[in-house]
């Protein structure tokens, strides 16, 4: 039997709860769809009935104006703290079971969330592919012979698959847009520091920020309104005003030919639909990508390499983890600290650098991904595919930009395509209203 299809907003959602579904009733539907599905690279750990029920018990009365978030199933990246349930980072000799949530979590679930699960991840979310875990690897949702990308792999089939209406993922590099653009999802990527660090396992503390997978920017954009705000407690906490989403940018800057790095004729169809779709009002300029992008490489190819082992190489001995983290972290032993100091004054000039572009547009559109690779190319190769999913990813968190991606229009095989609007620190609202109007013009 097939199991029920769960509703694909938040809006359909309290409407069903309005007309008579029980929160106990769409736990017990979304169970059975996990079970007919088949997947078990999905979740790591799912919360035992009892423990659902005693959550949904716990819901106030049903007010979705008082709590936006009444009885939204919410999957949460293994990375991230949810109290009593383990967290792994996808690496089992790491796992412990953490006393509180992380404020993210715990602002979700005051909001009336129901977390569902702990999701599967590149391990240590380092990736983004989606493919670098000890466990079964999540089938991506619309391609199962492809990569489900990551790091937020588990995170983003979840809510593909109608598992979870919101998700949670992490984004250092591109993990919170990758597995966006290869599962048909929206993927929300905010402000640096704007939602708290705090209780997700590190991989990059200065840049690492935690992400929103969900169909519609407006189910995004609710997950991230409840999770925004300061924390004293944490470090790379940021402060920052939303707003509420009002009127799209149209002067949008785009990559010269030059810069756009796109492989096979079925990428560059879809990005050629996706121009062509735009809406009326949109202007476009072409924008040289030479700075940003050599930004993007000091990621991977320079001392940022070694803040992740700062970050969490100390955690297992290295014969724990999966053997790509090990020789991506093996790589930071060639980096001294007049090497960290030389890449960030190499920053701080390659963000002037950018600075004449801003002067041309309000945001800029990218493909959010340049290849779609299948399993078997990663078998065959796992670092360059990888490499070349953040080519318009790596960037962002470093020159400190919000980012939004949104599903454009498929390519002609019938694969997703995303693009990715991007913008300055605490542009995230306007980035809200003109993903939201690329969505609509795409689908007429």
């Amino acid at each position: 039997m097939t199991a029920p299809t769960p509703p694909r907003s938040i809006a359909a959602l309290h409407a069903a709860y309005a007309g008579g579904l029980t929160p106990a009733g769409l736990l017990e539907d979304l169970s059975a769809r996990h079970d007919a599905l088949g997947d078990p690279g999905i979740f790591l750990h799912r919360p035992s009935p009892t423990v659902l029920a005693e959550a949904v018990a716990a819901l106030p009365p049903f007010d979705p104006a008082r709590f936006p978030l009444w009885g939204v199933p919410v999957a949460v990246k293994d990375n991230i703290d949810v109290a009593g349930m383990p967290t792994t980072a996808a690496c089992p000799d790491f796992a412990y079971l953490p006393g509180e949530s992380a404020p993210a979590v715990a602002r979700l679930v005051a909001a009336g969330a129901l977390i569902v699960g702990k999701t599967n991840l590149d391990q240590f979310a380092t990736g983004l592919v989606g493919v670098r875990t000890p466990h079964p690897i999540p089938r991506n949702a619309c391609a199962p012979d492809r990569v489900p990308g990551g790091s937020s792999s588990g995170s983003a089939v979840a809510v593909a698959q109608g598992l979870a209406l919101l998700s949670l993922g992490t984004d250092t590099a591109g993990s919170g847009r990758v597995p966006a653009a290869l599962n048909g999802l929206v993927g929300l990527k905010p402000s640096v520091g704007a939602i708290p660090s705090r209780g997700v396992v590190p991989a990059c503390p200065s840049l690492d920020c935690i992400s929103v997978f969900a169909h519609s920017v407006a189910d995004a954009w609710a997950g991230y309104a409840v999770m925004a705000g300061a924390d004293e407690q944490d470090p790379w906490s940021r402060p920052i005003t939303l707003g509420a989403p009002g009127a799209a940018l149209t002067r949008l800057g785009i990559p010269r030919a030059v810069d756009l790095h796109l492989d096979g004729a079925e990428q560059r169809a879809a990005w050629d639909a996706a121009l062509a779709r735009l809406p009326g009002d949109v202007v476009l300029a072409e924008i040289d990508l030479s700075p940003f992008l050599e930004t993007a490489r000091l990621l991977y190819e320079g001392a940022f390499v070694a803040e992740r082992d700062a970050a969490f190489g100390h955690l297992v001995p290295r014969a724990a983890m999966h053997p790509v983290t090990q020789r991506i972290l093996a790589g930071a032993a060639r980096f001294t600290a007049t090497d960290a100091f030389a890449g960030l004054h190499r920053l701080a000039a390659l963000r002037l650098a950018t600075l004449p572009a801003w002067a041309q547009m309000d945001a800029l559109l990218v493909p959010t991904a340049p290849n779609f690779p299948s399993l078997a190319e990663l078998e065959a190769d796992p670092i360059g595919p990888n490499a070349r999913l953040g080519t318009y990813t790596n960037f962002v968190n470093l020159l400190d930009l919000a980012a939004l991606a949104v599903p454009a229009p498929l390519r002609p095989d019938g694969l997703p395509f995303g693009v990715t609007l991007i913008g300055p620190r605490g542009r995230d609202v306007a980035l809200a209203a003109t993903g939201a109007a690329l969505m609509r013009s795409f689908s007429t």
